[in-house]
């Protein structure tokens, strides 16, 4: 009980700092967004802590299955902290920030081409936007979008090479899919297959979708002003890792799937057998 309890504060702290990581790194930041900031990190961190101190599961997908949660919190994490370096080194320049920097600006401009995410990312902005905005904004999707790719990658090599989840013993599929319902009706592996489907095909979707819907929003209500570098920190953030979070699912489903698959391929056989 009582590692449970540190584990699930601990996860609640980085959860928190995460949150703050922003407000911690940008200078000049006002006070009001401070508080936002501090009230946010405490929801989310008693959110996290909640959920992780529970023996029964609640919302949080393959809570028992690691490293699946921790290398998407690494992986925003990371994007978070080195956009905020960027945002940074625009004001206080260091040589972290301007090699991260040039690192960004050449991937930027190499991803920066018609009808690319990078491309979509950039037309969000107003025509009347700075050229130094524009530069930033496209550095900053380089470098989000790389990170992203990384963490897939990585979670590919985890399932494909080291046998993600069976590695670690038995897989609790209640545990570890709180919001499917095996019950529901259907096939349980078809479900799984075709949320596993849509998951990989909404996640390549996501980064040409999202600027899409901004700009159509922008002449509705208020546009996305990415000139304020938190707004610019969390909306490419979400933008590059919402897409790969998604694509990380369905690959995660469909792997699900395959066990099941494989379970009642050899329950089938063995039940041939011992009927001979």
């Amino acid at each position: 009980m009582i590692g449970r309890m540190t584990g699930a504060a601990t996860r609640g702290l980085l959860v928190a700092l995460l949150i703050a990581t922003p407000a911690l790194l940008l200078p000049g930041s006002d006070a009001e967004a401070s508080q936002i900031t501090l009230l946010v990190g405490f929801v989310a961190a008693f959110l996290t802590f909640l959920e992780y101190n529970s023996r029964l599961p609640s919302i949080v997908e393959f809570r028992d299955a690691p490293p699946f949660n921790r290398l998407r919190f690494i992986s925003l994490l990371v994007t978070v902290v080195v956009l905020a370096l960027i945002a940074r080194g625009q004001t206080y320049p260091t040589m972290l920030t301007a090699g991260l920097t040039s690192l960004g600006t050449i991937l930027g401009n190499a991803i920066d081409f018609p009808y690319s995410p990078v491309r979509l990312v950039v037309l969000m902005l107003p025509a009347d936007a700075a050229p130094e905005t524009v530069s930033l904004v496209r550095t900053a999707a380089g470098l989000a979008y790389l990170t992203s790719l990384v963490a897939l990658t990585a979670f590919v090599v985890l399932v494909r090479v080291m046998g993600w989840p069976a590695r670690r013993g038995a897989f609790n599929v209640w545990v570890n899919l709180p919001l499917f319902d095996p019950t529901a009706g259907g096939d349980v592996l078809v479900r799984l297959q075709r949320d596993s489907r849509f998951n990989i095909a909404l996640g390549f979707l996501l980064p040409f979708v999202i600027p899409a819907v901004v700009k159509a929003a922008a002449d509705l209500v208020d546009p996305i002003s990415l000139s304020n570098s938190q707004t610019m920190i969390w909306t490419i953030s979400a933008w590059a890792f919402l897409p790969a979070s998604m694509i990380m699912r369905g690959i995660a489903m469909g792997r699900v799937a395959e066990m099941i698959q494989d379970k009642r391929r050899r329950a089938y056989a063995d039940a041939h057998l011992q009927a001979a």
